[in-house]
């Protein structure tokens, strides 16, 4: 019972705050923002709708690939049918109730496989810690690719605030914001330590190893080389869908590559916040834009809501596919598999 409590309340909390950011999105915008924002998606290039829903779908099938890589040490080998129609369950269920798809798609495939759900917590836990290290690399690759807009927008905020009322860099403020923040994690380390019996303390304390764990655990795979691969192509899919998307947009062709890039990493922080990106994703996108001179209110809102539209429609479509066919996939090959037994 207590359970199903939390599991409510964790989806009640992550559905306001999904609201929330659609309302921070939409509260500033006329009815002549509107207008601006239908006129520059009805004239869009509708036609690369297409390539970007083939990036995004091949990127979730090299993550199915890249998943079955981690099953091989502990002597599984599961169908890739099966494995990239877990993959899509599990993104589709994510999109209502964040973390439960992990769970849904370890039971799913374990009922069709035959490979105990416990068993793949553990590929579960390298896969994040493997994609928080990618989305970091990302967030370098920005600062070194865009540094002329992330970079210089970061240091303004910071030159800001580091300056003193005669509007001089102040060696004093500079000072205590190190201290804080050395403080900080010397208290995060004291509190880890000394409260690991209290159950929110010891879940962090987890959190923290699971991670570590995660990396560790990499030695252990047998194709290296092909399971880094598979990593690495799968962000570099996620870029090329939201350069192909920026491009489709007439007002945001000339911005290239290097706003694809940032892109990705302002945008993959708005889907790990809600369920799904909703609000934020495209809150974030649009905010991003008005760096590069591209009005937020109508242009930038435009591309983060058409980017997130289509990320959203490959989830839902794909789940709600693969939900039926991975059903009547097993059920053809039981039968061929009785059949072989028997003639």
């Amino acid at each position: 019972m207590k359970a199903k409590l939390v599991t409510a309340f964790q989806y009640l909390f992550f559905l306001a705050l999904g609201a929330l950011f659609v309302w921070l999105s939409v509260k500033d915008i006329t009815a002549t923002d509107w207008a601006h924002i239908k006129y520059s998606l009805v004239h869009a290039r509708h036609w690369l709708i297409l390539p970007v829903l083939a990036l995004l779908l091949l990127s979730h099938y090299v993550r199915a690939l890249r998943w079955k890589i981690l099953m091989e040490p502990m002597g599984y080998h599961p169908s890739i049918f099966n494995v990239f129609s877990a993959v899509m369950i599990g993104y589709l269920v994510n999109a209502g109730v964040p973390r439960l798809g992990e769970v849904v798609k370890c039971t799913m495939l374990s009922r069709y496989e035959k490979i105990r759900a416990d068993k793949l917590v553990g590929t579960i836990v390298t896969e994040r810690a493997i994609d928080m290290v990618c989305l970091i690399i990302v967030f370098l690759a920005a600062l070194l690719f865009q540094g002329h807009i992330v970079g210089d927008y970061v240091s303004s905020l910071f030159t800001n605030f580091f300056q003193d009322k005669e509007v001089q860099f102040s060696v004093q403020k500079l000072v205590i914001t190190l201290a804080i923040v050395a403080l900080f994690f010397l208290l995060l380390y004291f509190i880890i330590r000394r409260f690991a019996h209290i159950d929110a303390i010891a879940k962090v304390k987890n959190i923290i190893k699971g991670v570590v764990h995660g990396l560790i655990s990499i030695r252990f795979i047998k194709n290296k080389g092909l399971f880094i691969f598979y990593s690495l192509a799968i962000w570099v899919l996620y870029l090329l869908s939201s350069v192909v998307g920026i491009y489709a947009l007439q007002e945001t062709e000339h911005l290239g590559f290097g706003a694809g890039l940032t892109t990705l990493a302002v945008g993959s922080v708005g889907m790990i916040i809600t369920p799904g990106g909703i609000g934020a994703y495209p809150l974030f996108v649009a905010n991003l834009m008005g760096l590069y001179g591209i009005p937020v209110h109508t242009i930038g809102m435009a591309l983060g809501w058409l980017l997130w539209l289509v990320q959203t429609f490959i989830i839902l479509a794909g789940g709600v596919v693969f939900s039926v066919l991975i059903s009547s996939y097993n059920k053809k090959r039981t039968k061929i598999a009785t059949g072989q037994q028997y003639s």
